[in-house]
């Protein structure tokens, strides 16, 4: 191996955690302007997500979905809860649980939200295809990144 072929395995341009962060911070960055006027933060737009596909969810199991801990995941529901788009209630059989629902406010939010998926494919250029495989691919990081 020549010094022109040789790879620095410790290059910053080499290292998958630095073409990751960067690659989160920017995509995170273009769903700003179209979440903005929804009134949503990317995170407050993820527990969305989630409760636009299953309610009721616990607050532990809305945590497990969107992978945050409570300490995060707790004041942003209250923002949410604040802004009108959800309830969250103790369970009467179980009052350890706090089960989140979405209001009628928050429901009807799903409508404009579902013009959100193309407006990003066009501001990254990427077709459903590419999409598809780079969701696979970063699917199975995580599974293979498992908390322990």
């Amino acid at each position: 191996m020549t010094a022109a072929t040789a790879i620095d395995p410790l290059a910053l341009e080499s290292q998958v955690c630095f073409a990751l962060a960067v690659a989160s911070r920017r995509v995170i960055a273009e769903y700003r302007p179209l979440l903005e006027p929804m009134g949503l933060t990317h995170p407050q737009y993820l527990v969305m997500l989630a409760l636009w596909q299953a309610e009721p969810l616990s607050v532990r199991r809305l945590g497990e979905l969107v992978s945050l801990e409570p300490a995060t995941l707790s004041p942003l529901l209250k923002r949410l809860e604040v802004q009108g788009f959800l309830h969250r209630q103790r369970r009467t059989d179980d009052e350890r649980t706090l089960d989140v629902t979405l209001t009628e406010e928050g429901r009807a939010l799903r409508e404009r939200a579902l013009a959100i998926p193309p407006a990003m494919m066009a501001r990254l250029g990427l077709t459903v295809e590419e999409l598809q495989g780079l969701h696979a691919l970063l699917t199975d990081v995580i599974a293979r990144t498992k908390d322990p």
